[in-house]
């Protein structure tokens, strides 16, 4: 049971998945310094360094034992955590405590499981990424052809689709999806470099060879599931790659709240909801209300991580010469909070996505209060086919446009336009083809077909290349 009289952070008890929470929790950084450590106690060895096999066996058998309570008391003693975690490891592992560490400083275990820490949750981003992909291309292609008023100022546009719109959401992730996997591909390991980068305690361990110090670290790199490492570093990785992580976890949050927007915009019109459980209540008070609480939560949400990459920008631009402290506390907080947060953000999108409900009865009614007044320039030029003259019929058009539209704003009554039309001697070359004139699949252009070759030429490549990873479902917890 939870603590209730504490602090408890929303985005683990409320929004997050677990698997995220596990991804940034103690015990995987933990273990991840032992796997380094063993890592290099191994690679030390192999380049003829005094450890031995049975220094590493006794290691590994502790790997993921970790005594929690001799580190913390150890901790309380040195204030210094990776010193700590250092003395608990040889506690439990006598023999290879002279060993354990070897020539190396806090941040080859601190950044380099940061970056592999990272590195997972990228993946664990991606997932949900091409799986929300995947549920809005199933609905572009559901509603390609279904009409819809498009919307320029929030004022009623020429029509577009209900799929087309989709693709428009869809087209944001897509470019983020090109983010993240070319931030993907530039993930490097800080490596083994020494305390200030020089690589100078290493240097002095294999006693001036610097080809096995260089051949130290790709082993240990490679021994971690890494090729890439940085050529140079200070103390610490660069910091600009966690402003770079941060900056494609907000592109994420931004074509999430557009998306969102666009839902309690399309929920406020009645024409798309978000999926609303039987039980659920929309309001204390008006027992009627069907709010749209899942896109309002992703908005908030996406609102948050909009605001962190300034504060990575401010870390990355304040570390003096080789490094300075200043960007640890921050980072322990904002870099998770940030997964944890954009895992939320995807959670709500796959849920929300898989369950639209598209009203087209609605929407139908809302494009037959708006396609008369459009459809006037091709009811013009149809009877000027027949024979009439185009600058009396716009102006004739015009003033039937303006008693429609005051019947419509001043008297509350329907869109009557088209009746004036029918009425009007004028247009009696076209009196009986009105209706067809009117169709709104006449006033789509090329919707239908350009989400078809989008999704052909763009999307699905990319979903084919993820296809073991598609088939999820989002939960909303709360």
């Amino acid at each position: 049971m939870a603590d209730t009289s504490v602090y408890e952070n929303p985005l683990l008890s409320r929004y997050a998945s677990r698997a995220m929470a596990e991804n940034f929790s103690d015990d995987t950084k933990f273990r991840l310094w032992r796997k380094l450590w063993i890592a290099l106690a191994e690679a030390e060895k192999e380049l003829g360094l005094p450890v031995t096999g049975e220094q590493i066996a006794e290691m590994k058998e502790h790997a993921e034992d970790i005594n929690y309570e001799d580190a913390r008391a150890f901790e309380r003693e040195v204030r210094h955590d990776v010193m700590a975690h250092v003395k608990a490891f040889g506690k439990q592992a006598p023999k290879a405590k002279p060993i354990i560490h070897l020539g190396a400083t806090s941040c080859f275990v601190t950044d380099n499981a940061e970056v592999i820490v990272i590195d997972r949750a990228l993946d664990m981003v991606q997932e949900k990424l091409v799986n929300a992909m995947d549920k809005l291309r199933a609905f572009a292609r559901k509603y390609k052809a279904l009409p819809t008023l498009g919307f320029t100022h929030l004022q009623p546009a020429q029509l577009t689709t209900v799929g087309k719109r989709a693709t428009l959401w869809l087209s944001d992730l897509e470019m983020d999806h090109f983010s993240l996997s070319h931030l993907k591909d530039t993930v490097k390991l800080r490596g083994v470099k020494g305390t200030t980068g020089t690589q100078a305690s290493f240097l002095e361990l294999f006693g001036g060879d610097g080809e096995k110090v260089k051949e130290l670290e790709r082993r240990v790199v490679a021994k971690m599931g890494y090729a890439k490492v940085y050529g140079v570093t200070g103390q610490t990785y660069p910091r600009k790659f966690d402003y770079n992580v941060l900056c494609v976890l907000s592109q994420i949050a931004q074509s999430a709240y557009r998306f969102s927007n666009d839902i309690r915009l399309l929920q406020h019109m009645k024409e798309v909801e978000e999926p609303f459980e039987k039980q659920q209540i929309g309001s204390s008070a008006m027992a009627y209300k069907r709010n749209p609480m899942r896109s309002e939560r992703m908005g908030s949400l996406a609102r948050y991580v909009l605001s962190l990459p300034v504060n990575a920008a401010v870390t990355a631009s304040t570390q003096w010469f080789e490094r300075t402290l200043d960007d640890s506390a921050n980072k322990r907080i904002v870099i998770a909070q940030a997964f944890l947060a954009v895992d939320a953000i995807l959670n709500l999108y796959l849920n929300i996505a898989e369950n639209l409900v598209v009203y087209d009865k609605v929407i139908a009614k809302h494009i037959a209060a708006e396609l008369p007044f459009m459809a006037t320039e091709n009811i013009m030029m149809e009877c000027v086919k027949a024979g009439g003259d185009r600058q009396e019929l716009h102006e004739r058009i015009r003033e039937l446009s303006m008693q429609a539209a005051a019947h419509v704003k001043q008297e509350g009554k329907e869109n009557d336009l088209i009746e004036l039309i029918k009425g009007d001697d004028m247009f009696a070359a076209v009196r009986d083809r009105l209706d067809g004139i009117l169709d709104a699949k006449n006033f789509i252009g090329r919707s239908s077909e350009q989400v078809e070759e989008f999704l052909s030429a763009e999307i699905d490549p990319i979903l084919e290349k993820h296809a073991a990873l598609l088939g999820k479902s989002g939960e909303v917890r709360v």
